[in-house]
């Protein structure tokens, strides 16, 4: 396979051809999200879901691709990015040799090597009309990004010159970009330079409120709804406490309620294995130091009150 195949092939792969999942839960609460976050798309705008960790930022990003019916191309934020690893770059050589043989005493050879260019994602995206979904864009350094605002402006993509005969291409008229960010988190965080913000229409989300949050619980995990609210609840209530190091999501409620009903266990505080696994998982949302014991003894029997009162 010719090195212009084989990297077609590779970014084929990197594409995803996704559909409307028939688990996605739909209440009014995420489906007015999804639809107003469609109608920016169609418009042309990018989206920009903002949110603490557990909110369904990449779900729903992943959702409203669906529905847009486009190949999705992602992309997960980091450190190390440069511009090239959105854009691409130079990528192995292509050889010719010619021999000359027109005097047949005479043998003439003429060898030469040209790099060859490889379109990384975004030129990808760009070319092919794709969705780009941009997974915490933040934690990419600010000057990786700064390729993205002629992008989503001026619809044009500035190429580096080197290995290439074209210095920009048009963005295809279907490209969309959904970026998710987390505000809250501190380490390996950019702050998102105002360029690129303003050319984004960001829709901040929250946590959910309980029902919506046992559907979901449900749906992914298997447990019938009454279950889900019990344990919902009971995150819910450790939220409110504030007696946590990290924020208590529904992804700690999920794991609860897809453990028991693994185990076909049904939430009861007179279940000592229940209340271990609320504790294991529940409990490690707290840190201690070495000479806080006493401090650990008090969360653990709050944890323990609320078990009691959420799951009879």
């Amino acid at each position: 396979m010719t090195l212009a195949a084989r990297t077609t092939a590779e970014q084929s792969r990197a594409t995803l051809a996704l559909r409307p999942s028939a688990s996605f839960v739909a209440t009014h609460v995420t489906q007015d999200i999804s639809e107003r976050a469609s109608t920016y798309l169609r418009a042309g705008f990018p989206v920009h879901f903002r949110g603490p960790a557990g909110t369904g930022k990449t779900t729903l990003a992943l959702h409203v691709a669906a529905l847009i019916g486009r190949p999705v191309m992602l992309i997960v934020g980091d450190e190390e990015f440069t511009a090239a690893d959105l854009v691409g770059g130079q990528n192995g050589y292509r050889y010719r040799r010619v021999v000359d043989r027109f005097i047949h005493s005479v043998v003439k050879y003429e060898e030469d090597a040209v790099q060859r260019w490889v379109d990384n994602r975004l030129t990808t995206a760009c070319r092919e009309g794709y969705t780009l979904i941009y997974d915490e864009f933040t934690r990419s350094r600010p000057e990786a990004n700064n390729i993205l605002l002629t992008v989503l402006e001026e619809r044009m993509l500035v190429l580096p010159t080197a290995g290439r005969e074209e210095s920009y291409i048009r963005v295809h008229p279907e490209f969309r970009a959904i970026f998710t960010s987390n505000p809250q988190e501190y380490a390996g965080v950019h702050e998102a330079q105002d360029a690129l913000s303003d050319r984004l229409i960001t829709i901040d989300l929250d946590f959910y409120d309980e029902h919506t949050e046992a559907m979901i619980v449900a749906a992914s995990s298997g447990a019938d709804i009454e279950t889900a609210m019990c344990v919902v609840g009971l995150v819910h209530a450790y939220r409110a406490s504030g007696a946590y190091s990290q924020t208590p999501t529904m992804r700690a409620a999920l794991m609860i309620a897809r453990v028991i009903t693994l185990e076909g266990m049904r939430p009861s505080a007179e279940n000592p294995r229940f209340v271990d696994i609320c504790l294991d998982i529940l409990g490690s949302k707290k840190s201690f130091g070495n000479r806080e014991q006493d401090l650990r003894k008090q969360h653990r029997k709050m944890l323990l009150d609320l078990i009691a009162a959420h799951c009879f």
